[in-house]
């Protein structure tokens, strides 16, 4: 890796909540200090960094409660799915925020880091729309289900025994309104953090914009801010060190270095799974091939640090 690259760091759940079981702010908060130190490390290299990150369990955490709250009581409204997202983004952002700026100052760094409540425009003829899949919120009767799809005009999908949940869309990103925002604080030489849970989804109408219920894959949000800024690199930490192939079997080979062909014959076998690495290996794809030159790296955020220096991680090339 180049000196002083521009890095767009997307986020993976285990950088946020490093217990699924432990939920709480508190978990939270340390589980990102921890994090911040491979962001910082980049930073302290002398790299433009800007961060994403998901939001699933906690988006998920405050629809559900405010769902449990108008069960029980007749004075509390819905909170409407965009607005969940929009809070989940300020929650996140504020602990990653704190973390951050708290290893940059033990380690001398005067830089500025900055949340964006970010909105990310879709297209409401995206096929997403069409067939929603994303579950979100808390679990229902099939009673209750039925009530509520025809009073919220919801989508609800019984979810693997345990009863019904509502499912939305995950529609593809197509721009970032708040892009010209982000675009200064980087160039002026801030830490951004933004797309917080792919950002909250909107749509244009007559140079309006309004917010819709869906969930934008926080991957290829990245992908999308990643080119909006003409970044080098875009690096996206999950749960695993490198990008596999039979994964979970005795024929399970980790990969170095994929290209875009490979990736491809790869996908078509198979060997990724839908709701895990398949669409980081997609976002990863789309940045490389957005313009030449561009990289994308695949490892766990504990490796971080060694995949940077190119000791490990999966790289994704033109």
């Amino acid at each position: 890796m180049k000196k002083k690259s521009r890095i767009v760091i997307a986020l993976g759940g285990n950088a946020l909540q490093a217990n699924p079981k432990d939920t709480s702010a508190k978990a939270q908060l340390i589980t990102a200090k921890g994090t911040a130190k491979s962001i910082v490390d980049l930073i302290e290299d002398g790299h433009e960094v800007i961060v994403a990150h998901g939001n699933g369990p906690q988006v998920g955490q405050m629809i559900a409660t405010y769902e449990t709250a108008a069960q029980h009581s007749e004075g509390i409204n819905l909170m409407p799915f965009p607005e969940c997202g929009a809070m989940s983004q300020g929650y996140i952002g504020y602990h990653l925020q704190q973390a951050i700026r708290e290893e940059m100052v033990a380690r001398n760094i005067n830089k500025s880091v900055a949340s964006i409540v970010t909105q990310v425009i879709v297209d409401e003829k995206d096929a997403g729309f069409k067939n929603p899949t994303k579950p979100v919120g808390s679990f229902f009767t099939k009673e209750e289900a039925e009530t509520l799809t025809k009073e919220k005009g919801y989508t609800m999908k019984e979810d693997s025994g345990r009863g019904y949940r509502r499912v939305v869309a995950s529609p593809e990103p197509v721009d970032v309104v708040e892009s010209e925002i982000i675009k200064t604080l980087v160039n002026s030489g801030h830490v951004v953090i933004t797309v917080g849970g792919g950002g909250v989804p909107v749509v244009e109408e007559n140079g309006m914009l309004r917010g819709v219920p869906a969930v934008i894959d926080k991957d290829f949000a990245s992908a999308k801010v990643a080119d909006i800024l003409d970044a080098d690199y875009l690096i996206i930490l999950t749960a695993v060190e490198r990008v596999a192939i039979n994964f979970n079997t005795p024929q399970q080979k980790e990969l170095e270095k994929l290209t875009i062909k490979e990736a491809m014959k790869y996908i078509e076998e198979g060997h990724f799974a839908p709701g895990s690495m398949l669409p980081k290996v997609k976002a990863a794809m789309k940045f490389v091939e957005s313009k030449s030159g561009r990289i994308t790296l695949i490892t766990s955020l504990e490796k971080a640090k060694e995949g940077i220096a190119g000791k490990t991680g999966t790289l994704i090339v033109g």
